[in-house]
């Protein structure tokens, strides 16, 4: 019987079919071993920086910027404080391709360019980079309601410094801004974009005043919009100032130099403090804390009476007729003058060849220690100078703290110069000429000094001869430390014998309120006020025939007041200078001093000298 078809044995594959099978398998075979090898790759090979990058795009660590500590002065007043500050920034990677065409929108949305892109190249993958500081409140709104057409931008809220009196104590205080390159590879703790101390106070104490930033964890969704904080660390804000300076005082001495070049600086002349600092022209430190502009840098660099400089520190004058107090003081204390010794002046001394002038044409008669003083009398010192000498002068003025650097601490300060017979052999290699001691002697010559130096010698004079180094930092606050308190710190005693501090003080309180004196414009009715004019020539020989106001700037006289009050028991030492006023001391100087230590000897009184001194035109 014939088998059924159902019963036949299975058709064989063709071996084309066959060999299509195979290749088909092998590829799949092939794919799978391609795959497993990436797959290991990925996972074991690039395994760690695959899953640095899937958390860095889902998971990024914030650094937040600590508070700088507050400066206050001496009454809690606050003079530098910290406002939060709307930064926008952008991360690259999240914006992707799309970068340029979000800087565009965003752009349009600020209504100006936006800047900092250059810093792209140097900063870690994935960390923000900011592009407009302190964006006003309509750049918050519009960026905030735009959103999602700005992928990779956000906004950050950072601490701005603040000076809440603006100009005021400007260079005292000083100004922040951001690290510099070389700032962070100087100081390996600073990252980029930090902010620091860069002048006045604001520098020498920065690692106080900076405090200890912390960290974020947030998560981010796709185009890098914050979802959640997931893990913080809190900063440390920095550490409060207490200043010596009383906001008061120092607004005083800005007001009275009014529109003139100068400075004024105010001690307590039992302790050191700086009571006031101020020098003019000034700057606003709020421009810097903002991020200055280049127009406005460019405006306050270039300027030629340069107000970034600190006069008070910085500028180096001949002393002229203050000088005369160290003079006074050598004759007496080494009893090579007496008080009652008379010379005579007939308006000038002829000496080696030339006449040496007094200030009065006319002369002064003979006088003795007493009216040489109050009166200011040239002659009389070229005379009591060239006994004392060159060397014995100097000697006594660096007792005083004249041709070095008081300390005071807050950035530049020069050294003034007191010259003597060495320092002219080794400057020059030539001998000193007994006729360069006659101009030393009213503090002419080679003598150069600083209003602060000046201001802690007539402290020294105020208190009997304790130099105190003048300081401005009262108290570091707590956040969570002890304070520490600033104690007065004595840098020297001056000897000087009770006689001789009875006779230098009461010429010195003649000046002021004696009917002869020079200094009568710094008298504060019901106080008892002493002092000493100056009137110093700019420009050496060429200032002497024209000194005044008529006379080109450059050529015009500096006015010096340097006196303290109350006499008899002082509690305030003043120094003025007045730059190019071509005026005598006692014209510009002597009312500005009275304005500032009638204000802190509660005296004050509408000033119509000081104000119209204030405003005279340079």
């Amino acid at each position: 019987m014939l088998d059924s078809p159902s019963q036949s044995q299975p058709r064989e594959l063709s071996p084309l079919l066959l060999r299509r099978a195979s290749i088909a398998a092998g590829v799949m075979v092939i794919c799978l071993v391609f795959t497993l090898v990436k797959l290991w790759h990925l996972q074991i090979v690039q395994g760690h920086e695959m899953r640095s990058l899937s958390e860095n795009n889902r998971i990024r660590l914030r650094w937040v910027p600590a508070e700088r500590g507050v400066i206050y002065d001496r009454n809690g007043v606050v003079l530098a404080d910290n406002r939060p500050s709307f930064d926008v920034v952008l991360v690259p990677e999240d914006a992707g391709q799309q970068a340029p065409e979000v800087l565009s929108r965003l752009t349009s949305y600020l209504g100006e360019e936006v800047g900092g892109t250059e810093e792209v190249g140097r900063k870690a993958p994935y960390q923000p980079v900011v592009l407009r500081r302190d964006v006003a409140w309509p750049g918050v709104v519009a960026v905030e309601s735009n959103q999602l057409d700005l992928p990779g931008v956000s906004l950050e809220v950072t601490p701005r410094r603040v000076y809440p009196f603006g100009t005021l104590a400007a260079h005292l205080l000083g100004y922040v801004g951001e690290a510099t390159p070389t700032d962070l590879e100087r100081r390996q703790e600073l990252r980029l974009g930090d902010v620091l101390g860069k002048a006045g106070i604001e520098r020498p104490y920065d690692l106080e005043l900076r405090g200890v930033g912390g960290r974020e964890e947030i998560e981010v969704d796709a185009v890098g919009r914050r979802i959640r904080v997931l893990d913080a660390e809190p900063e440390t804000p920095g550490r409060s100032l207490v200043l010596t300076i009383d906001h008061r005082i120092q607004a005083a001495a800005e007001e009275a130099l009014g529109e003139h070049r100068g400075a004024i600086v105010a001690i307590d002349p039992n302790s050191g403090e700086v009571l006031a600092l101020a020098s003019r022209p000034t700057f606003d430190p709020n421009d810097f804390a903002s991020g200055i502009t280049p127009e406005t840098w460019r405006a306050l660099s270039e300027d030629r009476y340069h107000p970034l400089t600190n006069r008070a520190t910085q500028g180096q004058y001949p002393p002229a007729s203050t000088f005369k107090i160290v003079v006074g003081l050598a004759a007496l204390e080494e009893r090579i003058v007496a008080p009652g010794n008379e010379f005579c002046c007939s308006g000038g001394l002829p000496f080696g060849g030339r006449v040496f002038g007094c200030w009065r044409k006319e002369g002064h008669g003979c006088v003795a220690f007493n009216l040489g003083l109050v009166q200011s009398c040239d002659v009389y010192f070229y005379e009591v100078g060239r006994r004392v000498g060159v060397d014995t002068i100097a000697a006594y003025a660096r007792k005083l703290g004249l041709g070095g650097k008081t300390g005071l601490g807050i950035g530049q300060e020069e050294p003034g110069l007191i010259p003597d017979s060495a320092w002219k052999q080794k400057r020059f290699g030539q001998p000193w000429y007994p006729g360069e001691t006659l101009s030393v002697a009213i503090g002419q010559g080679y003598v150069l000094t600083t209003p602060l130096q000046m201001a802690s010698l007539i402290a020294t004079i105020a208190n009997g001869g304790t130099r105190y180094r003048p300081h401005v930092v009262k108290q570091i606050g707590g956040q969570g430390e002890p304070p520490v308190e600033f104690a007065p710190e004595v840098m020297d005693r001056v000897p000087m014998r009770a006689s001789t501090v009875k006779h230098l003080r009461e010429a010195l309180l003649d000046v002021v309120m004696g009917e002869r004196g020079t200094g009568k414009k710094a008298q504060i009715e019901g106080i008892a006020v002493a002092g000493k004019t100056g009137t110093a020539q700019a420009a050496g020989a060429a200032a002497a025939s024209g000194g005044d106001e008529d006379a080109p700037e450059r050529f015009r006289d500096h006015a010096w007041f340097v006196g303290y009050a109350p006499a008899e028991a002082p509690t305030i030492a003043v120094a003025v200078l007045v730059e190019h006023v071509g005026h005598h001391g006692g014209t510009v100087a002597a009312p500005m001093a009275r304005a500032v230590m009638a204000r802190y000897l509660g005296k004050e009184e509408p000033d119509d000298e000081v104000r119209q001194a204030a405003h005279r035109p340079l």
